[in-house]
């Protein structure tokens, strides 16, 4: 095994970039490990622990990127091609004449945004939202590893000067028709959406474009915002602006259950206000509709009901077909006697959570890395249990990796290592599409799924696949053809996550 690890002084680059580059690297040259970081406490330890520190890793500072790989050929070779890409990727920066600017107060010298996009280490991210705060911006804070304490401290402060602090951990949000970080190209309307995380977000407005309905805009607040100890300051800041935005003529609240106090407050709010609001708790406890205020505890059926509220037509029936039934059922009858259990691996967390609370109405012994309940707690989330559902973007995938989204080839291997289990019917799969996300999610999935079905049938074993496409006509990678491309390998693509996993899961009923 060839080892060789440089370290590039004084050379910042982007996480996601670096992240990118080491998984192409890795992919490209069979490489065992490739790591491309900045040398962060956190990221120097990570390298250690594979294997390839130095004492040049060990001494190497933030601003220093750290370059390793691990090989059966010419590890020096491969890192000096990293070295290369790094180098020309900085020349064409050059050559574009970028303005570097290193501090906000720099930048507002010289500009005036009214919104500022933070995607900084967790440890700084808290003091440059604060300083744009104070500037008098909105910000999205895409960053995580901001505590509570300072994330209630920005909102508090957010809502002193009536601004948005969209976050920590804010991955999705749509303003005037313009994405920002994760978002799909849906049709422009009069739905505007606040969403704690995500993919539900992204769910909710392709879900609606879907069906005829277009967004105004789309909040993302943060996980946390709807926990007791925020208290949903953003959540209700957001839902007050939408209520005073022109475009907007139905406010949609898209969340996991709220803390029980919390949910009480949002609910007081929606009645006040003087427009629609259509609140999805995925999982929450049922309440009736009142007036004005609608309530809804699935994805698919709160884009419905904002699309019948706001143009009372729907465009489209998101019941699962005939055909679609007829299709699992063959694929159902060619499972053994011995293969009996779910194995769901998400790249969108709010997604995965939605799978979660749909599998464990049916089916016995769920479990999952999301879990609450202490009996459906994953023992370790490298290794499945009965009917796992697992979230591959949760921080202990991701650490010192690329998001799934970004980088679907995390998943790769975690989709082989299910096929070798004789228990495993059906592999569950869900595909993101649109700004931010790779650019062929699909297409980079499908050899991981040949490879399982041979597995499977080298061993007298066949697989169901079932898989979910969250996007619209209109993306860039092409939802025609993502769609197609499975089909053409015998994976059942339904038309909402909801579809997905109900279908999985009533193979899985058969059988167990």
């Amino acid at each position: 095994m060839s080892k060789f690890t440089k370290v590039l002084k004084d050379s910042y680059f982007d996480s996601v970039t670096l992240m990118s580059l080491s998984a192409k690297i890795k992919k490209e040259t069979k490489a065992s490990e490739v790591t491309v970081l900045m040398a962060t406490d956190m990221n120097k330890d990570l390298i250690s622990k594979v294997g390839l520190g130095t004492d040049d890793v060990l001494n190497a500072g933030q601003n220093d990127c750290v370059i390793g790989v691990a090989c059966d050929g010419d590890a020096e070779e491969i890192v000096n091609r990293i070295v290369k890409e790094l180098e020309d990727g900085n020349n064409q920066k050059k050559e574009k004449k970028e303005v570097v600017y290193h501090t906000q107060a720099q930048f507002y010298k010289e500009e005036d945004p009214n919104i500022v996009v933070i995607s900084a280490p967790g440890k700084y991210a808290a003091r440059e939202a604060k300083i744009a705060l104070e500037n008098g911006k909105h910000v999205m804070l895409f960053s995580d590893n901001v505590t509570e304490e300072e994330e209630l401290s920005l909102k508090q402060l957010a809502c002193e000067k009536e601004l948005l602090l969209m976050g920590p951990d804010c991955g999705t949000t749509i303003l005037n028709g313009v994405g920002l970080c994760f978002a799909n190209n849906v049709t422009r309307g009069n739905i505007g959406i606040v969403g704690a995380s995500g993919t539900g977000l992204q769910e909710v407005t392709v879900l609606i474009d879907k069906q005829g309905g277009g967004i105004s805009q789309a909040l993302g607040v943060g996980g946390r915002d709807l926990h007791s100890e925020i208290g949903g300051l953003m959540t209700m800041q957001c839902m007050k602006a939408l209520d005073q935005d022109e475009q907007t003529s139905t406010i949609v609240v898209v969340s996991k259950p709220p803390a029980s106090d919390v949910e009480e407050k949002v609910v007081q709010l929606a009645r006040t206000l003087s427009k629609p609001v259509v609140l999805i708790f995925i999982d929450g406890q049922p309440r009736e509709d009142e007036n004005g205020v609608y309530y809804c505890s699935k994805l698919s059926e709160g884009a419905c009901k904002a699309v019948e509220v706001t143009n009372h037509s729907l465009k489209t029936s998101f019941d699962l077909s005939s055909d679609v039934l007829d299709v699992c059922a063959r694929e159902q009858s060619k499972l053994t006697p011995n293969q009996k259990y779910l194995r769901a691996l998400y790249c969108g967390g709010t997604l995965c959570s939605e799978a979660l609370s749909i599998t464990r109405g049916v089916l016995k012994k769920v479990k999952s890395n999301l879990a609450k309940k202490e009996e459906e707690k994953l023992s370790d989330p490298l290794v499945s249990e009965y009917n796992t559902i697992i979230d591959m973007g949760d921080d202990f995938f991701t650490n010192g990796k690329p998001h799934p989204m970004i980088e679907p080839s995390i998943r790769l291997d975690r989709i082989v290592q299910e096929a070798k289990d004789p228990t495993t019917a059906v592999i569950l799969l869900d595909f993101e599409l649109g700004y931010g996300s790779h650019d062929d999610p699909v297409g980079i999935t499908i050899d991981a799924i040949q490879e399982a079905r041979q597995i499977a049938e080298n061993e007298g074993r066949y697989l169901v696949f079932v898989a979910y496409i969250c996007g619209t006509e209109k993306e860039k990678q092409s939802y025609t053809t993502a769609k197609k491309l499975l089909e053409e390998n015998s994976v059942i693509v339904t038309n909402t996550n909801e579809q997905a996993a109900t279908l999985a899961v009533n193979v899985c009923k058969e059988v167990q």
